[in-house]
C-alpha cells in the first residue's frame, strides 16, 4: 500500500509474526509496510496518523478485530490480538528479543529437520509455543545430529506435537471453507 512503511519487520502492525511466516522466509511476502499489497489494517493506521502497531490506537480494539483469530493465512493468526497484548506489556523491543529467538529457532528447525514438506507445520509450531519449550525441542535435536533429515523430522513433529497436546494447542493452519 503506497505510503504505508514500517521498519519491524518481525511483527505487523495488526499483531502476525511476519518473522516466522513461511511465505516471508520463502521470499514470497516482503512483509507488512513495504507497499506491496493492500491491507485494510494498513489503511486505517494511515488515517490515525501512522500507528505503528494497533495497541497505539485510541480505538483498538475495533470492529476490525472481530473474528480476525478464527481462521488463518499463510501465518497463523490463533494468537494475533494476545500477541499484541504480549507486545504491549513487554515493549516491542522485549517482544522482538523473544521472536528474534523463535526465528532463530525456525531457522535451525528449516535447516536440519525439515524435509521439503514441513515449513508451515514449523512455522506454526514457534508461532503457538513458548519460547521455554521450543529450546528444550532444540536441545533434545541437537543430540540426534546424526539422524537423516527425514527421521529428524518425525522426531521434531513428533516432540512438537506432544508439547502442543499438553498445552491444547493445534499446530494445523485452519483455513476458510
Amino acid at each position: 500500500m503506497k505510503g504505508f512503511e514500517r521498519e519491524n519487520q518481525l511483527l505487523s502492525l495488526c499483531g502476525l509474526n511476519c518473522g516466522l511466516c513461511a511465505m516471508k522466509l520463502g521470499g514470497h511476502c516482503g512483509g507488512c509496510g513495504n507497499g506491496n499489497q493492500s491491507c485494510r489494517i494498513a489503511r486505517c493506521s494511515l488515517e490515525h496518523g501512522g500507528v505503528e502497531y494497533c495497541f497505539q490506537c485510541p480505538e483498538y480494539p475495533c470492529g476490525k478485530y472481530e473474528d480476525v483469530d478464527r481462521y488463518d493465512s499463510f501465518i497463523t493468526h490463533a494468537n494475533q490480538k494476545a500477541d499484541l497484548e504480549r507486545a504491549r506489556s513487554m515493549g516491542i523491543d522485549g517482544y522482538n528479543r523473544v521472536q528474534e529467538e523463535k526465528a532463530r529457532i525456525l531457522e535451525y528447525l528449516l535447516s536440519t529437520c525439515n524435509d521439503g514438506r514441513r515449513k508451515s507445520f514449523f512455522s506454526v509450531a514457534v508461532n503457538l509455543l513458548e519460547l521455554s519449550d521450543l529450546l528444550g525441542v532444540l536441545e533434545l535435536l541437537k543430540s540426534r545430529e546424526a539422524d537423516a533429515i527425514k527421521e529428524r523430522g518425525v522426531y521434531a513433529v513428533g516432540l512438537l506435537n506432544e508439547i502442543a497436546e499438553r498445552s491444547g494447542v493445534s499446530l494445523k493452519l485452519r483455513r476458510k471453507k
